[in-house]
């Protein structure tokens, strides 16, 4: 059994931030100690002085674009690129094609991330009009989750039915994920603006077109029937401030059944870089202006919103530069989104230990994920060492993404994450990688 010692690191975990040691035995964590001495000559050491030790990022959404759209990334890429960025597990979406939306083509999707994801894995499964005998058949200790658009996006899983949406709602202990935005309210918002300018309307009026009103009015009409059903709840990528009305901050996560997720770009980004930036940051739903920006950041705070996320969405260059009406929303995020992250931290944005929380300890906590997203005794050593005063610049020649390009390009970050270890295992090394060693599928310790 490999064992590795990780002395004098600065860990952060469970609110606290501390100078220890940790010792890692096989997959797990074996010892955490002030001060742990090497006790047989078979232990590696290695010396963390002056890094910070997290448990690593657990992202509860990503379209690794496998199988059907690998022309824009796959799981292995994609897993590679996260792994670079410290996130150690993932969620990965529905929306491929074919669409995972039976439980023959969930099963294909774990038997390709079992041998070649470099990070820790699971899926959720996805609702549509007419599956519900395939979600009542998904097994809740392997797979994370049902997802429902309940706005249409990059792929065609609307979930436009409210009697079989209640039906989905009812007949199911599963934790729902949910895409929320009025597909009512865009139509006419999207036919007003092709009158007005045709295909090519610019894409600063992306969230006009893709309206808080929309997101409001649909995260509240799910919120209202996971109230009624007593479903379990979680609201994928929050981007405005009225919604945030709609969660609770007044009872432990533990406790909750409806769960609200924001991702980095809505966290990082507002709408004065359209300019700048032009489809780069067209995500649905969109990057809005810096009143929402700002009531977002408040949320993560005083724990209306539960989890950090990425909802990374890679797309080809070419796909990015058509007219906004041909533009697909979505773009590349796990590399960078924990760099980001860090930079509001040194903007005294958010604390490290604010960070853990949101983007370890909470989602293993609400998905309820067997050891994991914690450094505990007996749990993986899921771990993150990085480098605060390292600074590096995102650029195409560092970026790992299969699409090649980061709407984050020429942003310089002043901390790097210079090891990944998943499952005990060093994947990743100032940017070499152990390619022989593949992650694991999650385990969820579900009561249903």
């Amino acid at each position: 059994m490999k064992k590795l010692l990780i002395k004098n690191a600065l860990i952060v975990n469970e609110g606290k931030s501390f100078e220890g040691d940790i010792l890692i035995e096989g997959e797990f964590i074996k010892e955490i100690g002030e001060s742990i001495s090497p006790k047989t000559p078979d232990i590696n050491v290695l010396d963390a002085e002056g890094k910070l030790l997290i448990p690593g990022m657990i992202d509860d959404q990503v379209h690794f674009r496998e199988p059907g759209l690998t022309h824009k990334g796959d799981i292995a890429t994609e897993s590679k690129a996260a792994v670079a960025g410290g996130i150690t597990s993932f969620i990965e979406m529905p929306n491929t094609k074919p669409q995972t939306t039976t439980q023959k083509a969930l099963q294909e999707k774990f038997d390709i991330a079992a041998k070649t994801s470099f990070a820790n894995y699971s899926f959720m499964i996805g609702g549509t009009n007419d599956n519900l005998k395939e979600l009542k058949k998904t097994d809740p200790q392997k797979v994370a989750g049902i997802k429902l658009f309940l706005g249409s996006s990059t792929g065609d899983m609307l979930v436009d039915d409210e009697k079989i949406l209640e039906k989905i709602f009812s007949s199911t202990d599963m934790l729902i994920a949910v895409h929320c935005e009025d597909e009512t309210t865009i139509k006419n918002n999207l036919k007003k603006y092709i009158d007005t300018f045709g295909e090519d309307i610019p894409v600063e009026l992306h969230p006009q077109i893709r309206s808080s009103e929309a997101c409001y009015l649909s995260s509240s009409k799910a919120v209202a029937l996971a109230k009624k059903t007593g479903a379990r709840l979680h609201v994928f990528h929050l981007s405005t401030a009225q919604e945030m009305e709609l969660f609770d901050n007044s009872i432990p996560l533990s406790e909750k059944r409806i769960t609200a997720e924001v991702c980095v770009h809505h966290l990082w980004f507002n709408d004065s870089k359209y300019a700048e930036k032009g489809s780069l940051i067209k995500w649905n739903p969109a990057i809005k202006s810096e009143k929402h920006q700002t009531a977002l950041w408040e949320a993560v705070l005083d724990d209306r919103i539960d989890v950090i996320a990425t909802d990374h969405a890679p797309h080809t260059l070419e796909e990015k530069g058509q007219v906004y009406t041909k533009a697909p929303s979505g773009a590349p995020m796990v590399q960078h989104a924990l760099p980001a992250l860090l930079e509001s931290f040194k903007k005294n944005k958010i604390s490290l230990e604010k960070i853990v929380e949101k983007t370890a300890h909470n989602p293993a906590t609400l998905f309820q994920i067997d050891k994991r997203g914690y450094i505990r005794e007996g749990y993986f050593a899921d771990l993150v060492l990085i480098d605060l005063s390292k600074p590096w610049t995102v650029n195409k020649e560092n970026i790992l993404y299969k699409c090649g390009w980061s709407p984050l390009e020429s942003t310089t970050f002043t901390s790097r994450i210079t090891h990944t270890f998943v499952n005990g295992n060093l994947i990743y090394k100032n940017g070499s990688f152990n390619e022989e060693i593949k992650g694991q599928a999650l385990i969820f310790k579900r009561n249903v």
